[in-house]
């Protein structure tokens, strides 16, 4: 499929999907959103092992659409955030790794938008937050449960209570990134990432992916519970018995 707001594109088992409305510094829109959520499920469907979010131009997802979002009725916001939770939703369930490529504004959606993937790269130039509350309005698309999870209750309720924009070593440092890259090396630090991600068992990494989630989601002691069962089920899969070989064997695996 094609979309006139999103790209997806690929190199080999690594599915990148692009924002592409830089005039708009790629701020979501309904179109936007729904063509998201088609392209996740296309990546999913054609087996993608990784896939990496970012945004066209200066900007990896300014906000969400207010000239749409201002008339709003409270029914009609329902409709809207739950159209933004589908896409947040689909990218943290997505079968494989998800990398956000953060190249330059994550404010508000797009902040939230980079909370839903698994990791979190940023160029030096990228500014995060999440600044619903200098419109009168609160977080919709997942950050006052995601967040809080990631940087912790004080930063989180600090970044949403103050609309706090964060640089991207600040954002570092408060474990918003993973790793922040000069700008002209965002691409390749990325596609370098990605390739290590899609080089692994992808059954295992799916598992462990949900695992995670499912630890995250609920109590610990369910969390761990859930462990054993994903850990015992992975024993007689092919990636498991080719690593375990190749680990006697001292070579390197090849796995599915």
């Amino acid at each position: 499929m094609s979309w006139d707001t999103v790209r997806l594109e690929w190199d080999g088992d690594v599915a990148t999907l692009t924002v592409d409305r830089p005039d708009a510094l790629n701020a979501l829109n309904v179109e936007t959103l729904e063509a998201m959520g088609e392209a996740l499920e296309e990546a999913a469907d054609e087996g993608a092992r990784v896939l990496v979010l970012t945004g066209a131009g200066d900007a990896f997802i300014a906000g969400a659409d207010i000239k749409y979002m201002r008339e709003l009725s409270a029914e009609a916001a329902q409709d809207w955030g739950e159209l933004g939770h589908d896409v947040a939703d689909a990218l943290k369930a997505f079968p494989a790794p998800t990398v956000a490529a953060v190249n330059g504004y994550a404010f508000g959606g797009g902040c939230e938008m980079a909370l839903a993937c698994d990791l979190r790269v940023a160029a030096e130039s990228a500014l995060i937050g999440n600044t619903e509350i200098d419109l009168g309005i609160i977080p919709g698309w997942g950050a006052t449960q995601r967040l809080p999870r990631l940087v912790g209750d004080e930063t989180a309720r600090r970044m949403i209570f103050l609309g706090e924009r964060l640089d991207a070593a600040s954002a570092a440092e408060a474990g918003l990134f993973g790793e922040v890259v000069p700008d002209d090396d965002l691409t390749d630090v990325v596609g370098e990432l990605a390739d290590r991600l899609a080089a692994q068992p992808a059954f295992a990494m799916q598992t462990a992916k949900q695992a995670i989630n499912q630890g995250l989601e609920g109590s610990q002691e369910s969390g761990l519970a859930y462990e054993k069962r994903a850990f015992a089920s992975l024993f007689g899969t092919h990636d498991q018995r080719e690593g375990m070989a190749a680990f006697v064997e001292d070579r390197d695996p090849e796995f599915e």
